[in-house]
């Protein structure tokens, strides 16, 4: 069986599953980072950083006891944590290097009074867990139900009797939310007096007593919206995730910052600072709203422009604050600062930020910037699959970490540093730069209205400190507006009157629109810098979005002012021009704007571009997610030209029928491209659009001429012939093959088969008779060397045997970092790899002077999992058209 399954397994390799690879130990620890060895192989897969060792301490999947997504340590040093879908586990860790290293575990059973049934958990479904004023304070994220009636919100638990026991349960606040997008963690503050919560966009806001970022919010965006095709966040509106702090009891709630898409943690620096890893939209890779998984510096009042749909702010807008580091594509969770670890030095100073897709911990490394920071990341540890949740340093200096989430395996890890003796005694202490106390000084001032705000902050308005110059808006908007109101047309400096009409946009009302444009269109456009130019425009946008459609003369106003400098050379300004411009009927935007859909040239050719981590660099960590980056980079639109396109639907002056013609045109060349799961549905919405603005007796032939019949019937995709299954599918097994073999293959049916063949997308990676993908072997051949049993095996268990020839390697590198790819060749001193499946031809050079180890992938590239949608009958058929080699002739297709 074994030399026949791999043999197999050459022929079957559905990129689209998880990988496993255990790497082998370096003897070198000065210079180069650490792989493991280890005979358990939950140890061998990480790979560590020079000097580091890991533990494995529990699995919890193997004693019942669910995925573990929260934990926290509490005054006695012992680690509580929390199943996602389950109750909560208290435990005392074992000393780092015990030779059983189990810990002593038990289930917490919350003594309230009340007679409760073992099988009913008292609290769990927790997202979140702190232990910190004597008690333990939990994020529940949950709709209620039988076996646990208690719904989202922060709950305390305290031990009133001293016996070691919690006996009080408090709601202190119900948050209407749930999911992966809902409540999450919680967090000390620095000063050790109060807490912070952080939540997904698909929690409500509460009602709070405080707000630091002013509580007017609004989609600010003249861009024509369109909300996800597929319906995600389709009901989620401004301010999107958010930060929050209270008090120890509860009482007092303030808004600290939003704007997050799903940020599932946060975590200070020595200074005080706050972090955040925010999380990206997968289903918009490739198109010019998609913002990448991003570390950002969370600040008082700090607004970071998430908006549903198509409305995402540009991280230049002066509005919303930039991220210190874009990491990529991924799946946000854990955040951890590294202070208090026994660690060296520059990992005391780092955020470490954990990706739960592609299972690695970045330590990002701080350097001061002015007021604010420059990341710079490292892969601290990875694995492959290795899906992180959540991380504490723990008493003892040392990480611990756990994996799981969505019902996945899940365990528990420490990692220390093994040489506690060379390690210094003392580490130097971060100092605070002068532009990192102003803007600390203008925070005082977000909140209730002080006399002396305004003359502090207003010379700041034109700081070169982008953050000091937010502040400095920001606290100016807390004051009342009819004491400052007049400062803004007053103001003879071009860059303070620019951030002063931006505070007064959103603070102020209608009838002082007039008078904002004409004090912007007045100042002298070409003199400002490229940055000064966006925050110009931009302050245009928000006076129109926020008040509303001008007078016609308005209008005018703005065209004549902005249109001589439209096109630009930069993608942001190209994108506020055009829309600004559309928005008051510029009369030479159409021509322009299309010019520009038609041009080879873009800034943005890649918008995963410009990203600490690669994007093909992940591809293989995880092909269940990395396949759709994959395909995009295959064939991925100028992320400009889709703007274009969308900013156009909404035009209605300047329209020939050769622009027309031009236009509709580009929507069926749009069809073409690969992108996110929503790009089709979002062109097609905006082709829709567009379409209602033509006369009547030409709609059905730009309809055609753009694309209509390339469309399912949703809009959401490109049409498709193959048929899906019926079912009832099942979870495959080995136990399940000599049954649905027992009667043999007769008889089958040749057109579901090849249906079948092409709805577990095998045809994505192999090709049959010609027809298909070259990324793994042809299969015509496969029933002439092997039997039914052998394949179906194959097909169940890709990874009993995985063949070296279809195999992937990590390349371990002396910076810390880790490659992933198939080795094409070696030349010389260089090894040749490619990443990318669909575009194999995409060749990586590693000069093999960076490489201190290689291993290869311990699962197949082939994911289990690929038939369970089928009933027998459809497997059979599958069956019979593999071994057939796709011949319809074929016996097993002739009925008795």
């Amino acid at each position: 069986m074994t030399i026949k399954l791999l043999r197999i397994n050459q022929f079957f390799l559905l990129l689209s599953g998880v990988l496993i690879f255990a790497i082998s130990c370096t003897s070198d620890k000065k210079n180069t980072n650490e792989s493991v060895e280890s005979d358990n192989p939950k140890i061998a897969k990480l790979k560590l950083q020079s000097g580091f060792s890991a533990e494995h301490l529990y699995s919890p999947g193997d004693n019942e006891m669910g995925s573990w997504v929260a934990m926290t340590f509490d005054n006695k040093g012992r680690l509580i944590t929390s199943d996602q879908y389950g109750a909560l586990y208290r435990m005392e860790v074992t000393a780092i290097g015990a030779d059983n290293l189990t810990p002593k575990i038990e289930k917490l059973k919350i003594q309230t009074g009340m007679q409760v049934a073992d099988s009913v958990i008292q609290m769990g479904y927790a997202q979140g867990l702190l232990y910190a004023f004597n008690s333990l304070y939990v994020m529940v994220n949950h709709r209620g139900s039988d076996d646990f009636e208690k719904t989202s919100g922060l709950y305390r638990l305290q031990d009133t009797d001293n016996d070691d026991q919690y006996d009080k349960i408090t709601l202190l606040k119900k948050l209407n939310g749930a999911g992966e997008h809902g409540p999450h963690s919680i967090v000390l503050s620095p000063d050790e007096k109060s807490l912070y919560v952080i939540a997904g966009n698909h929690t409500d806001l509460p009602e709070m007593d405080g707000y630091r970022l002013p509580n007017n919010w609004k989609d600010d965006n003249l861009f024509p919206q369109i909300k996800d095709p597929r319906g995600h966040a389709n009901d989620r509106g401004a301010p999107g995730g958010w930060v929050a702090n209270l008090d120890p009891e509860g009482k007092n709630w303030e808004l600290v910052a939003s704007g997050f898409r799903n940020p599932f943690d946060l975590d200070f620096n020595e200074l005080g600072d706050m972090f955040v890893y925010d999380s990206d939209m997968e289903w918009d890779l490739g198109m010019p709203w998609y913002r990448p998984t991003r570390i950002c510096h969370v600040t008082s009042g700090a607004e970071f422009g998430w908006r549903t749909g198509n409305g995402k702010w540009s991280a230049a807008y002066p509005d919303n604050l930039p991220p210190v580091l874009n990491i990529g594509q991924g799946s946000p969770t854990n955040v951890l600062s590294g202070k208090g670890a026994k660690f060296p030095e520059k990992y005391q100073h780092s955020i470490f930020a954990f990706d739960w897709s592609f299972g690695i911990i970045y330590a990002i490394e701080m350097k001061a910037n002015g007021s604010s920071y420059v990341g710079k990341k490292e892969e601290f540890l990875s694995g492959i699959p290795l899906p992180l949740t959540d991380g504490v340093i723990g008493p003892d200096g040392a990480m611990y970490f756990m994996t799981g989430g969505r019902r996945l395996e899940s365990d528990l890890y420490r990692v220390y540093y093994s040489d506690q003796e060379n390690l210094k005694a003392s580490v130097a202490e971060l100092g605070l730069t002068e532009e990192n106390k102003i803007r600390k000084k203008l925070e005082t001032f977000h909140g209730e209205p002080q006399d002396e705000a305004v003359a502090f902050a207003w010379p700041y308005l034109n700081s070169k400190d982008r953050f000091i110059q937010y502040a400095a808006r920001i606290a100016v908007e807390h004051q009342p507006v009819s004491t400052w109101q007049e400062k803004v047309f007053s103001e003879t400096n071009a860059v303070r009157k620019i951030h002063a009409a931006v505070a007064l946009a959103r603070q102020g009302d209608k009838s002082q629109q007039d008078r904002i444009i004409n004090s912007l269109v007045n100042i002298d456009y070409v003199s400002l810098s490229e940055q000064d130019q966006v925050d110009l425009v931009r302050a245009i946008e928000l006076t129109l979005s926020r008040f509303g459609e001008p007078k016609a003369n308005v209008k005018k106003q703005i065209s004549n002012y902005l249109s001589n400098h439209y096109p630009t050379d930069t993608d942001v300004l190209n994108q506020l021009l055009s829309k600004t411009l559309v928005y008051v009927d510029d009369s030479s935007v159409v021509s322009k704007t299309l010019a520009l859909l038609e041009s080879e040239e873009g800034e943005n050719a890649s918008v995963m571009a410009n990203t600490a981590t690669e994007a093909a660099d992940l591809i293989l960590r995880n092909p269940q997610y990395g396949m759709d980056i994959a395909e995009t980079l295959k064939n991925m639109p100028l992320a400009q030209h889709t703007y274009y396109g969308l900013v156009l639907q909404d035009a209605t002056t300047g329209w020939t029928p050769e622009l027309r013609e031009r236009y509709f045109q580009w929507f069926y060349k749009a069809f073409s491209y690969k992108a996110g799961r929503s790009y089709i549905g979002f062109i097609d919405k905006a082709r829709k659009k567009a379409l209602t603005h033509v006369a009547e007796n030409k709609k059905e032939f730009y309809n055609q001429m753009s694309g209509d019949s390339l469309l399912s019937k949703s809009g959401n995709s490109l049409v498709s012939n193959a048929i899906q299954p019926k079912g009832p599918g099942k979870r495959w097994e080995e136990i399940d093959i000599e049954p649905l073999l027992a009667d043999g293959l007769s008889g089958r049916n040749y057109e579901i088969g090849r249906n079948m063949f092409l709805a577990t997308n095998c045809i994505t990676c192999h090709s049959m008779g010609g027809e298909g993908q070259n990324i793994g072997p042809e299969l015509s051949q496969i029933g002439t060397r092997f039997s039914p049993e052998d394949i179906l095996m194959a097909i169940i268990d890709p990874s009993d045997v995985i063949s070296d020839q279809y195999n992937t390697t990590v390349f371990s590198l002396n910076d810390g970092n880790s490659i992933v790819g198939r080795l094409i060749s070696e030349e010389g001193e260089e090894y040749k790899v490619s990443q990318n499946p669909y575009a194999p031809d995409i060749i990586r050079t590693i000069p093999k002077s960076e490489v201190i180890n290689m291993k290869m992938s311990s699962v197949s590239l082939m994911p289990p999992g690929t038939i369970n949608r089928l009933s027998d009958d459809e497997v059979k058929d599958l069956l019979a058209y593999l071994i057939s080699g796709g011949n319809a002739e074929n016996e097993l297709f002739t009925k008795e």
